[in-house]
């Protein structure tokens, strides 16, 4: 007799401030730990994207946020893959030298980690990234040019016949207390709001794996730098984390396939306490998957379970809800872990 595979969807909205998941691939130890009483961990870009530094693992599904948004609701099924050949698109208004660190750092990854990758695409016009932060606190942004995003993604799909798609586009050089805040720990990442839209923009269109690394220039050192936030300062590219993981993305299946994993597969869902409000949670709330919150992941929104009428458990620490989820693999009941256990009563009968 087949067992089901115990399926795990962790989420961190981006652009929220979260405590862990807000800054530079800080949420990947909590991937790595729930991979590994997991069959599969499904989770998205922010978790996962650490510029130069990655965590490679068969079991972890690198979802974009959108199509994890239409999988949670039941359109989209993941079908996972052995490679995908991941085409490059780069923002016109990227400079040439940074440009070409941006090209040799992908022919680094094809000669030193083998990946497929295409010949790439310039788009036509300037993207034109503007990024914005909400009285909320939460981050987000625009592009004046979407349509050459969408031109340029064409052609990488029709002549070059990629798989994913990665987004290199050209971001305002911030400064001020907002990135000291977010260089120091203390702040919202100020782009990852925009990376989302830009992301969210091809999937939708042509409903194949995409994520967005930002083109900036790096910034002077620091000696007060949270360990959060390092990852991005190591050189001149957020780009490596995300070409390997695209090179490993499910595809989209947008009709039923037995293959494909649903969301009906998904057995328990981690997201922080007070970010319940997502499209994803609100569609997962409604099947069997166990939903653990996690307080101590305090984000700038305040929608906890019990706003928004989501049935979860919550805990105060991801290794808290370790706990709760091989509980829940084991089929074991959280009150028999407990120094008391209350006796059976009976019920009546209905009239």
């Amino acid at each position: 007799m087949s067992v089901r595979p115990y399926t795990i969807l962790a989420l961190v909205p981006t652009g929220i401030g979260a405590a862990v998941g807000g800054y530079a691939g800080d949420a990947i130890p909590v991937a790595r730990a729930l991979a590994q009483i997991s069959d599969r961990l499904i989770t998205h870009p922010n978790v996962l994207n650490g510029a130069q530094l990655y965590w490679s693992d068969p079991s972890i599904f690198y979802v974009e946020g959108y199509g994890l948004d239409q999988f949670a609701a039941g359109r989209w099924g993941l079908q996972p893959v052995h490679q995908n050949r991941v085409g490059m698109i780069l923002d016109r208004s990227i400079e040439p030298e940074l440009r070409l660190r941006h090209l040799q750092t992908a022919d680094a990854t094809r000669a030193t980690l083998g990946l497929d990758l295409t010949d790439y695409v310039v788009t036509d016009r300037p993207l034109g990234v503007r990024v914005r932060t909400s009285d909320a606190g939460a981050s987000w942004g625009t592009l004046e040019n979407p349509d050459s995003l969408l031109r340029a993604a064409e052609t990488l799909i029709q002549r070059a016949g990629a798989e994913a798609i990665a987004i290199i586009a050209r971001f305002p050089d911030e400064s001020g207390e907002v990135l000291q805040n977010y260089r120091t720990g203390r702040g919202v990442d100020p782009i990852a709001g925009a990376e989302a839209v830009i992301s969210h923009l091809v999937v939708r269109q042509f409903q194949i794996p995409a994520a967005h690394a930002p083109a900036l220039l790096p910034l002077p050192p620091d000696p007060d730098l949270s360990p959060r936030a390092a990852a991005e300062e190591l050189g001149y590219t957020f780009l490596p984390c995300v070409l390997v993981g695209l090179s490993r993305a499910p595809q989209f299946s947008v009709s039923p396939s037995d293959r494909a994993i649903r969301s009906s597969d998904v057995d328990a869902v981690v997201v922080p306490e007070t970010a319940c409000g997502g499209s994803a949670i609100l569609s997962l709330s409604q099947t069997a998957a166990k939903i653990v919150a996690v307080r101590d992941n305090c984000t700038q929104m305040q929608v906890p379970p019990d706003r928004v009428g989501v049935p979860a458990v919550v805990v105060d620490s991801y290794l808290e809800a370790l706990g709760v989820l091989v509980a829940h693999r084991a089929g074991i009941s959280p009150a028999a872990l407990k120094p008391t256990l209350s006796s059976c009563r009976q019920l009546s009968c209905l009239a």
